[in-house]
Order: structure tokens, then C-alpha cells, then sequence
């Protein structure tokens, strides 16, 4: 179930940090080894620690022996409940003390160049939550049904047209990266997915053809003009591209999706989108610093057509970006697109509430807001990467009962089902 090698601080540190990972406590029984207690705990020779089931013992030992390895295998504790990281030597207690408290120990050095590094308050307030030793941990509230479904199919349902793909633009520009993430997913919700590159449209390319449009993460230009800003200004200050894009938008049949830098983008072309005027923009994370995280949303309205059913659902998504700090022009526009359920998405904390400390609001955005959809619901920008988790396996931590696609895949299925 769990290894780590034993190396810089000898078996006290591998176990310790085997601990940390996991916010448990330990029992470790130190007698099988049938050395001094300080060399045990502190010597650096080759070595690890190997967690298996109690029921896998037998089957684990035997292979040891079986290598002619097993005078070097041992057992020395197991995973306990509560926060104690415990050692005992021949009935003796020779190390014990809290394991929030060795956590803490052991990320100090970290913490305090992390202080001199990025924002000191976020830093501070990462520290702090080593102590909490009552946080539960990523969680999962599912409103909706996400599957069994097999790849490459649609949902069944009255409203598909069984056996039509329609097409899907993949918008990208030089410096972006996820574009055959976003393809799969949309490949899988019943699109086709057409790779469309800046290029492609100042060649001649029109979007007339597509009925939806998805502008991809990464990192237009290197970023160095500006998170997605660049890429925006390529859009307005071209006549042609801008009448284009505009025309796009506003045709009834269509809808679009911007993802981290395709939010930036699309953010700084509001003003073509029917009913995005309030949109804010996106700078600078608060931590100063980019965030590759998983962490915990919560889908707060439906308006969009992507989340139609899914209002009220909490679970995790990936994360990747340095400039996704909500601000808006205007503070009456947070209220506006909060009123009209245009705020459709925002960071929460283990617990569900609205995360406002580092690092369950990985930005800083006030209320965590990380997502907005126009008045008519065509039209949704979000920070987080939807589809680098919409397959199970793509998420490093996920409920066992998950079939092959994770809750995300809905937004997809969505999608065409609105098509239709």
C-alpha cells in the first residue's frame, strides 16, 4: 500500500514522512530489530518501509523468503488512529509525541524560506494547517449521475442525435498546451474535435462550420505579454478576426468554453460575448507564485450549459496557473453575476465552505470565485482544468466506486445534449 526508502534521517524520518503524507498516526514496535534504539531509529544504510494489508502478510513475508531475503525483513508497527507517532523498544517508550507537531518540525525550514520566496501570509497560512488534525481531506458530493459510460459514447437519452458528431473548434495559439486534453474530452462527450490553430484563422478559417468553440490552458506567448492577454489582442486589434469572433458568439446555436489561459483570453474579449460584460479579469496569484494543485470547487448555479444539473456539487479538480486572481472592474459586477447566477463555480475547503486561505483558494480570488458563464448560459470561463480530470484515472485521488470517467465528463455530455 505505501513504500518509501530509508535515507536522510534514517527509519524515524521515512516513517514520519510516510505519516505526514497520509495525516495518520503510528504504533511502531522496535524489538524485531534487536539493535540499539538510536542506531535503529537513526542509521541511513540501505533500507525501506513497506506498508501491506494485515492480510497480504503471509503472501509478502513468503516472497521475502523466498528471495532468501527474509533475515533482512521485519516487522515494526502499523498505522494507528488519533495524531501520536509513537516507538517502543522493549516496553519502553523511547519517542513519542504528536504527529501534527513533528509535521510542523519538519516543514519549518520549509515554511520559513517559502516566507522570504512568495506572499508571507500565504505561506503562514499553509503552515498552520499542518496543526488542524481534525481536516477531513478531499471529498466527493455527487448530485447528479456520471456513469457507467464507455468511451467514445454520448449519454442515451431522447434529445441525442444518435450517430452525429457535431464539430467543435479546439482554438489554441502558439504557447498552449492542453489541447488534446480538451479534445478527448470533447472527443468523448460526442464531438468532433477540430484542432484549430491562430494561424488557421488568419489564414482564412472560419468558425461558421462549428457549433462550439474551446479555448485551451497554457501559456499563450510564454505569457510575457500578459496571461491570455496577448492572445486576446491578436482577436481585437484584427478587423477581421473580431467580426469573426463576435459572429461566432452571437449566433444562438452555438456555445463556448475558455480553461485557464483560454479564460484569460476570453475575459479580455468580453465585450464580444453577449451578456459577459461583467466578467472580471485575472491576475496575479496572491501566493505570487503557480499553483499546480488539486483542490475542491463547488459548482454554485446551473445557468451555464455546461452545468445544467449540477448546481450544488463539491468535488475535486486539477489546477495549474499563475495569474488566475479574480478582478473585477467594477465591485457592482460581483454582485451582478452573482445576483443573475453568473457566478457559476468557486474554490471550497475540505469542509465545503468557501475557501478563502492559501492553499484551498490556490489564487486568493475573494470567495474563492473561479468561474463564470454569460446571461444566456453559452458562453463559461474558468480557471480550474476540467479536462485533465474527466477520466478517472487522471485524478491522483478519487473515490474507489468510480467507474472509467470522473464527475467532470457531465460538462461534456452537457454540452451535446444542449446541442441537440
Amino acid at each position: 500500500m505505501a513504500y518509501h526508502d530509508r535515507s536522510d534521517g534514517g527509519l524515524l524520518a521515512t516513517v514520519c514522512e510516510m505519516a505526514f503524507a497520509s495525516r495518520c498516526g503510528l504504533a511502531m514496535r522496535l524489538d524485531a530489530l534487536d539493535a540499539d534504539s538510536l542506531a535503529v531509529l537513526f542509521n541511513e544504510e540501505l533500507g525501506a518501509v513497506i506498508q501491506t494489508r494485515r492480510r497480504d502478510r503471509r503472501p509478502v513475508l513468503a516472497a521475502f523468503e523466498h528471495a532468501d531475503l527474509s533475515a533482512l525483513c521485519h516487522l515494526i508497527g502499523y498505522p494507528a488512529a488519533g495524531n501520536n507517532i509513537e516507538f517502543t523498544f522493549k516496553g519502553n517508550a523511547i519517542f513519542k509525541k504528536p504527529r501534527s507537531e513533528c509535521h510542523q518540525l519538519w516543514s519549518q525550514t520549509t515554511w520559513h524560506m517559502q516566507r522570504m520566496r512568495d506572499n508571507p501570509v500565504c505561506a503562514g497560512q499553509e503552515y498552520a494547517r499542518i496543526a488542524d488534525t481534525t481536516e477531513p481531506g478531499l471529498f466527493c458530493h455527487i448530485n447528479f449521475d456520471h456513469g457507467p459510460h464507455t468511451g467514445g459514447t454520448v449519454p442515451a437519452g431522447p434529445r441525442i442525435s444518435v450517430g452525429t458528431r457535431p464539430k467543435i473548434a479546439i482554438l489554441r495559439e502558439q504557447g498552449v498546451n492542453g489541447q488534446m486534453e480538451m479534445a478527448a474530452a470533447f472527443d468523448c462527450g460526442g464531438f468532433d474535435a477540430v484542432d484549430v490553430t491562430m494561424t488557421d484563422l488568419l489564414d482564412g478559417l472560419r468558425l461558421d462550420g462549428y457549433q462550439g468553440l474551446a479555448a485551451c490552458g497554457g501559456f499563450s506567448f510564454g505569457d510575457v505579454l500578459g496571461a491570455g492577454q496577448g492572445w486576446g489582442k491578436s482577436i481585437l486589434f484584427n478587423p477581421r478576426l473580431k467580426v469573426g469572433f463576435e459572429k461566432f458568439f452571437n449566433r444562438s446555436d452555438t456555445f463556448s468554453l475558455g480553461v485557464c489561459n483560454g479564460c484569460q483570453m476570453m475575459s479580455s474579449i468580453k465585450h464580444l460575448i453577449p451578456g459577459a460584460a461583467h466578467w472580471p479579469g485575472f491576475v496575479r496569484n496572491h501566493s505570487e507564485q503557480y499553483e499546480s494543485r488539486l483542490v475542491m470547487v463547488e459548482i454554485t448555479s446551473d445557468k451555464s450549459v455546461l452545468f445544467h444539473g449540477m448546481a450544488g456539487a463539491k468535488f475535486p479538480v486539477a489546477v495549474a496557473h499563475g495569474e488566475g486572481r479574480v478582478k473585477f472592474d467594477h465591485a457592482a459586477s460581483a454582485q451582478m453575476l452573482g445576483r443573475q447566477k453568473q457566478s457559476c463555480l468557486r474554490f471550497v475547503d475540505n469542509r465545503g465552505a468557501a475557501a478563502q486561505d492559501y492553499p484551498h483558494n490556490p489564487n486568493g480570488s475573494e470567495g474563492g470565485l473561479t468561474g463564470f458563464t454569460s446571461d444566456d448560459g453559452r458562453s463559461t470561463i474558468m480557471m480550474p482544468h476540467p479536462e485533465r480530470v474527466f477520466r478517472t484515472v487522471s485524478n491522483s485521488w478519487h473515490p474507489d466506486h468510480w467507474g472509467e470517467y470522473s464527475p467532470w465528463i457531465k460538462i461534456f455530455h452537457n454540452a451535446r445534449s444542449w446541442v441537440d
